[in-house]
């Protein structure tokens, strides 16, 4: 509920959210019952109309403000296969397409990955690439799925913006870009959310540090797996900020090991965070090889709640299942301020007034104007 949770910080309210993931769903309930909540919650995409989705919160067909969701991010990432809307999990965006066409809802949002701008339809593999190979053609092109995706939303009349964001832009602490699509039924001028933040601060203020995401963090018996010694025998050389580049290249083989000689910029592999910079990316699995993120100071991986903390999602927040579950529910969540980003700028065109107005709290104005809140 990472984008959810933003776009009710934004004002928006969640009434009917779908997870097929039983996990994922025992934590929607827990904190929705925590709250005196409720929401209607459905399981499987694939198995959910319009008519229920309606009837759920008692509106009819163009009554609902908005519709939020992304795909399962496997196919068009750029660390999988690639089987973009071939595989099963990609062409779930049609179920996405489908909901919209049955709710008409004014406004929608949809976040993916970044590798979703240059997926293909047909994935040619890298052997069957470069010099002698056939040209390529047209569903084997870089971004055709993503031009399908697009002709989805002109067929059912949308009008749409979009971009690749890096949640750092908007207050975040971690550097995570998304792609990031905003459809309006009624054509009405949408625009993706300004930054406000900077990397180096110029005209906004600076990028937000780990450091200042864990301000204030009350984490006495800190949740985390435990380094092997194989490994902390080279995190102990790592420097804050540093990774597997940082150690003396005689041990690299041995550090690496088969992973030494393959493609690819490494950056995960013994990653040490730094207390002055924005995270990278959060991962499902901080503790692993290729997703290290080890704490700047300590010889150990980021806790479950320093994780959270560099999502978002509040103190008080609670994920359940195992360890791993809840790691794996923090790492694929959209990070919370990204999320409210969005809600912000969408509230403003509702408004017809700035960006600014709506994340300064300025609404009451433009309600005696005569702009009614939505």
């Amino acid at each position: 509920m990472g984008l959810d949770l933003g776009l009710e910080q934004a004002g928006f309210i969640t009434q009917v959210l779908v997870e097929l993931d039983p996990i994922a769903r025992r934590t929607i309930q827990h904190n929705l019952k925590r709250l005196g909540r409720t929401a209607a919650i459905f399981e499987d995409v694939t198995q959910v109309t319009a008519e229920m989705l309606l009837e759920a919160v008692g509106l009819r067909v163009g009554e609902v403000a908005l519709i939020s969701g992304g795909p399962p991010c496997q196919p068009f990432s750029t660390a999988g296969r690639r089987a973009a809307i071939q595989d099963p999990r990609g062409s779930l965006f049609r179920d996405f397409v489908r909901l919209i066409e049955g709710v008409r809802p004014r406004f929608f949002v949809m976040e993916n990955v970044r590798g979703l701008l240059s997926a293909a339809i047909r994935h040619r593999p890298i052997k069957e690439r470069g010099k002698g190979a056939p040209p390529y053609a047209p569903d084997e092109l870089p971004g055709s799925a993503f031009q399908v995706i697009l002709a989805e939303f002109d067929r059912l009349g949308y009008s749409y913006v979009y971009g690749l964001l890096n949640a750092a832009d908007y207050g975040v602490p971690q550097v995570r870009e998304r792609v990031i699509i905003i459809g309006s039924r009624d054509h009405e001028p949408i625009a993706l959310p300004q930054p406000t933040h900077h990397k180096d601060g110029l005209r906004l203020p600076r990028w937000r540090t780990v450091r200042e995401a864990w301000d204030g963090l009350e984490d006495p018996s800190p949740e985390y797996p435990p380094y092997p010694e194989s490994r902390l025998r080279f995190l102990r050389l790592v420097p804050e900020g540093g990774n597997w580049r940082d150690l003396p290249p005689e041990l690299w083989p041995e550090a690496m090991g088969g992973a030494f000689t393959s493609g690819g910029g490494k950056v995960g592999f013994y990653r040490r965070l730094a207390w002055d910079k924005p995270a990278p990316t959060v991962t499902t699995s901080p503790a692993q090889k290729a997703t290290d993120m080890c704490h700047p100071s300590e010889l150990r991986p980021i806790s479950v709640r320093e994780a959270a903390r560099l999502q978002g999602f509040p103190d008080d927040w609670l994920f359940c299942g195992s360890m791993a579950d809840r790691y794996r529910q923090i790492g694929n969540a959209v990070p919370v301020g990204l999320g409210k980003a969005i809600g912000e700028s969408i509230l403003a065109t509702m408004l017809g007034v700035s960006q600014t107005a709506v994340r300064q709290g300025r609404l009451f104005e433009f309600e005696l104007a005569g702009k009614p809140s939505p």
